[in-house]
């Protein structure tokens, strides 16, 4: 109650100020507060209730209390806010507006850098060459040196400025009248020359509201630190004028082999209405079309003064002058795996660059040509020649490039098959064993994991030398499991193999962890040089400084473990299954053939290269029984002949058909194509079957323990 005391009377100033007025009683006075003679002879206006004022006071005195118990309230309570004035509302929002500007501008600030309206838009073309020199791919857009404001004849501006922004050196970064202009008349673009910067430089073409407030943004930001000109040049210089040509001074090159300096004002017309859609209005495809948009840029051009109506119909129409290009590739298997590589290291500049790789030309047209040649029939091949180094010289993605990018040597994980037994085995010398030590050939019959051998030929034991040329997998599984998972797994990853690898699997030893031909080619190059590991690269490695020696990893196995695997790789071809893979000169390798023929691999090494070639289907079904000891491996042969300019086997004089057949990997009633005319070749225990076609007659040629025996074939 201490509040009513202010309306007592007598209480204070403000009580008496009220009483000269007339007395408020708050309740029942037990005695009369007036005289009943002063009130009949003034007639009671001294004494009559102000009842009006009263009640505002009331009024305005709720309204404190109220306003005070909502200041009282946490600041994110809704129920602080309210009965606030418009003008309250106004000011803050207004503030808190402001301060969201200032920081999304220091945000443009950190995040959207002016040094990134230098850099062409577009990667600059980039052009490979073989070692030799000879263009081999050229990828990337046309991009030529910036222009410059002052050096431009005033009429190429203009064309312009009169298409795509006539207010450009009147307003802020945006124009409403401009936007306006171009709704009402449908000439000019909506957005500023700025406001196209800024889409092309900093945002993603993505059509939405909010694309178009930040895109206004950084128009107003980037008027704030740059002047006209200057926005101006970065515009020219990066827009897009069709043709993968980017900058005004690469299209003015592409469609009129001229400077910029140097254009006329009908081809400055024609190449500003270029850029409204690029594609469309290309001149050197659809001139008339060109044409009638560079009529309404001249247009333009009239009505903002720029030229009088007689200039502009006295143009000429321009001609072209589109000069031919080198027709060098865009793609090849080898650039798609060397292209990012260069542009990871190269800065984003306008001039076009050109990187010499460590490709082989003679080399790459050799493995081109023997994989073309070869019986694949529908299934895709794959080979990558390198040399110990990592220096890779050659390489086949598939059999057609156009039909099929997808680079089945660099992207395509496969299992390796036997072609890992390698790791294996390497880890067992490491270990202690030797290639005469001998193994348990039996068949396995204990354990969740019972591998076979091909043709079911097994032996009470083997010796390790034995065992890797014949590719026996009961023998490779029982050392695997000697030596231990992660022992192997070390190997390989010493190597330089980076897949997946199970550890404690005994699959692994039979290679049913997939990975690249390239990266299974690399390990084998580690063993051809004994240092690994091997890491294939596409460009020539710069000299090895004295830090770079100190602190790269390298490894090696020991000299006589080294010699004992090369002895054991020689084996594979001279006593094995790489029989077919056999040079007049030492020459070291390994088969390698996945469940159901899905894959064929052979890898080895011969003189200075490395070579891995693979066959297999996309879909990874079964081949027609290609083994690895087979078609991979006189792939290999052919490539290796003409690499290493080794001479052609002569006949024997005296072929010796006493001669053992030693089937190894080929399985009893085995049968493989010879070429693409359905000539084919089948073995069984008594001999070999060759059924081919002469001159539309068919025959079957038969070699067994009888001697030679030619007759027609059966007819189906």
């Amino acid at each position: 109650m201490g509040f009513l005391a202010r309306f007592r009377k007598g209480s204070g100033g403000q009580d008496r100020r009220e009483s000269e007025a007339g007395y408020f009683p708050l309740y029942e006075s037990q005695r009369p507060d007036w005289d009943a003679d002063d009130f009949a002879a003034d007639g009671g206006s001294r004494y009559s209730s102000d009842f009006d004022r009263w009640d505002s006071k009331l009024s305005s005195l709720d309204g404190d209390v109220a306003r005070e118990e909502r200041n009282r309230l946490p600041w994110w309570r809704p129920a602080r806010y309210r009965g606030r004035r418009k003008r309250w509302w106004f000011v803050r929002l207004f503030a808190l507006g402001l301060l969201l500007f200032m920081a999304m501008i220091a945000w443009l600030a950190v995040t959207a850098p002016l040094s990134k309206s230098l850099e062409p838009i577009a990667t600059p073309q980039i052009t490979l060459l073989a070692s030799d020199g000879t263009p081999i791919a050229r990828s990337g857009a046309v991009v030529e040196a910036p222009v410059e404001i002052e050096t431009l004849p005033p009429h190429v501006v203009q064309a312009f400025l009169a298409i795509e922004d006539r207010r450009f050196y009147s307003h802020w970064g945006v124009d409403p009248r401009g936007v306006a202009r171009a709704a009402w008349t449908g000439v000019g673009g909506g957005s500023t020359i700025t406001q196209q910067l800024a889409k092309f430089t900093f945002l993603t073409p993505e059509q939405s509201l909010s694309r178009k407030a930040r895109e206004a943004l950084i128009a107003f930001w980037m008027e704030s630190w740059l002047t006209k000109d200057e926005i101006l040049e970065r515009y020219l210089s990066n827009a897009y004028f069709g043709a993968n040509q980017y900058g005004l001074r690469a299209a003015s090159l592409h469609y009129f082999y001229r400077q910029p300096e140097n254009l006329l004002p009908q081809q400055a017309a024609m190449l500003a209405g270029l850029l409204q859609a690029p594609s469309r209005y290309n001149p050197a495809k659809h001139y008339d079309r060109a044409k009638r948009r560079m009529d309404l840029v001249i247009g333009a051009m009239v009505a903002e003064g720029y030229l009088t109506q007689a200039q502009a119909d006295a143009l000429p129409d321009p001609k072209m002058d589109v000069r031919a290009r080198n027709d060098v590739p865009t793609g090849t298997y080898f650039a798609d795996w060397a292209l990012p590589i260069a542009r990871k290291d190269v800065e984003q500049t306008y001039s076009r660059q050109t990187f010499t790789t460590t490709l082989d030309a003679r080399l790459q047209e050799l493995a081109g040509r023997v994989t073309n040649n070869a019986a694949l029939g529908d299934a895709q091949v794959a080979l990558v020649a390198m040399r110990p180094s990592g220096e890779v010289v050659a390489m086949v993605g598939g059999k057609n490039y156009s039909a099929s990018p997808f680079n089945r040597a660099t992207q395509a994980k496969r299992q390796p098959g036997s072609t890992f037994k390698l790791f294996v085995y390497l880890a067992a010398l490491e270990a202690g064993w030797e290639p005469d030590d001998t193994i348990d050939n039996t068949p396995i019959e204990t354990g969740n994991y019972r591998p076979k051998n091909s043709g079911n030929r097994y032996s009470p034991t083997i010796t390790l030398e034995d065992a890797l040329a014949t590719s026996s997998n009961v023998a490779a599984v029982r050392l695997f499991n000697e030596v231990g998972s992660e022992n192997v797994i070390r190997t390989a990853r010493s190597l330089g193999v980076t897949s997946p690898l199970p550890e404690g699997d005994p699959s692994l030893a039979l290679g049913t962890s997939s990975m690249s031909l390239l990266e299974l080619t690399s390990a084998y190059a580690g063993i051809a040089a004994n240092s690994f590991p091997v890491c294939a690269h596409a460009f020539p490695d710069e000299e090895e400084g004295w830090w770079e020696w100190l602190t790269t990893p390298e490894d090696n196995v020991s000299s006589r473990s080294h010699a004992d695997l090369e002895q054991m790789l020689r084996a594979v071809i001279n006593e094995g299954t790489g029989r077919a893979a056999t040079l007049p000169i030492a020459n070291y390798g390994k088969t390698g053939t996945t469940q159901n023929y899905r894959d064929a691999l052979f890898v080895g090494y011969a003189g200075d290269l490395v070579v891995g070639v693979w066959i297999g289907n996309d879909d990874n079904s079964p081949l027609d029984r290609v083994t690895g000891g087979g078609l991979p491996a006189r792939i290999w042969k052919d490539f290796m002949r003409g690499a290493l300019s080794l001479p052609a086997p002569a006949p024997s004089a005296s072929p010796d058909p006493e001669g053992p057949i030693q089937p190894f990997d080929i399985e009893d009633g085995a049968e493989f194509p010879l070429d693409e005319n359905g000539s084919r070749i089948r073995f069984d225990d008594d001999g070999i079957t060759v059924s081919a076609e002469v001159d539309g007659f068919p025959l079957e040629l038969r070699l067994d323990d009888g001697g030679l025996v030619i007759e027609p074939a059966e007819a189906e």
